[in-house]
């Protein structure tokens, strides 16, 4: 069968192998954002509708999954925002009754959570990756370029109320634009909202390949680090490409002795241990596969979370 809407599966940086679900027409969205890797947006709208037909997409999906392929997660996405197809309730709902072995993700701009519908379907998903790049209106302006009718304020509500009616895993990205939404005012803004929403991640991220404004340049990773550091007490973890990973904590006797005493006493997750231990999820989780490598911690998987605990026969 020819596939005119799945793509893939492909490695992702923050999924793993992921079979993508493309619900909307290049390049239909609410936001025309500067750095947006799939170019310019040429239908700039806020119209919900079954944009790309969900019937064909199940079709596809029932294809691709009765051979029991090998990958991570099946993740609905788009060349622009798939909570603009009004059909991905029925995909979701396909994908739950006929496959609920297989993890679901929604990469979404986030700019819809506000309706009760969105968040709805939204819920369905086992992991929802939203972004908020702005809080100001003239940064939300300048970054996102939004369509006429959406309001920032609105939006960031909309996440807030997600956030807390969810029980799956909420990661947020926050793509950094040098000079524009990484001002000391803009950030003290972000933080808060950052902080309102309490995701179980954030994500920084900056440019890395062709964006659609030429203008538009990567933060340094310094940068990304006094920005993670401003962040606190959320969990951060930078995700940019070009970004290389700070591996002095490795070698901080401290830390590790710190890390193994937390570990001992209940099992954590990455998150858990970059808040308690006031590092990067970047460092804490190189740390961690560190002291797995050495057998000094192990871990598994409950439900949806990946858990260390320090071994039984470790802690005598």
């Amino acid at each position: 069968m020819a596939y005119s809407y799945l793509f893939g599966p492909v490695p992702s940086r923050r999924l793993g192998l992921s079979l993508g679900v493309d619900v909307v027409p290049a390049k239909v969205c609410n936001l025309n954002c500067v750095y947006c890797e799939c170019g310019k947006t040429t239908t700039l709208t806020v119209e919900r509708r079954e944009w790309a037909p969900a019937s064909s997409i199940i079709a596809e999906l029932a294809d691709f999954l009765k051979g029991a392929p090998f990958l991570d997660v099946v993740t609905v996405t788009g060349s622009g925002e798939p909570t603009l197809n009004t059909g991905i309730e029925a995909i979701i709902s396909f994908l739950k009754t006929s496959f609920p072995a297989v993890r679901t993700a929604l990469l979404t701009n986030g700019t819809l959570f506000h309706l009760e519908d969105v968040r709805r379907t939204a819920a369905m998903f086992d992991c929802v990756l939203p972004s908020l790049d702005a809080v100001s209106d003239g940064v939300f302006s300048k970054v996102n370029r939004p369509a006429r009718g959406l309001d920032n304020g609105r939006i960031i509500d909309g996440l807030v109320r997600f956030a807390h009616e969810y029980r799956g895993t909420l990661w947020l990205e926050v793509f950094i634009v040098p000079g524009v939404n990484d001002t000391p005012g803009e950030l003290s803004l972000l933080r808060d909202a950052v902080l309102a929403i309490a995701p179980g991640r954030v994500q920084l991220n900056t440019l890395d390949r062709p964006g659609a404004s030429s203008s538009v340049r990567p933060a340094s990773d310094r940068r990304l680090l006094e920005i993670a550091e401003y962040f606190r007490p959320a969990p951060v973890e930078i995700i940019s490409r070009s970004y290389t990973p700070v591996a002095a904590s490795l070698n901080d006797k401290n830390l590790e002795a710190e890390v193994l005493s937390i570990l001992r006493r209940r099992p954590c997750t990455v998150e858990d241990v970059a808040v308690a231990s006031s590092r990067s999820i970047n460092e804490a989780a190189a740390l961690l596969k560190l002291l797995e490598q050495r057998k000094a911690v192990s871990s598994e998987t409950v439900g949806n979370r990946f858990f260390y605990k320090v071994p039984q026969a470790a802690k005598a």
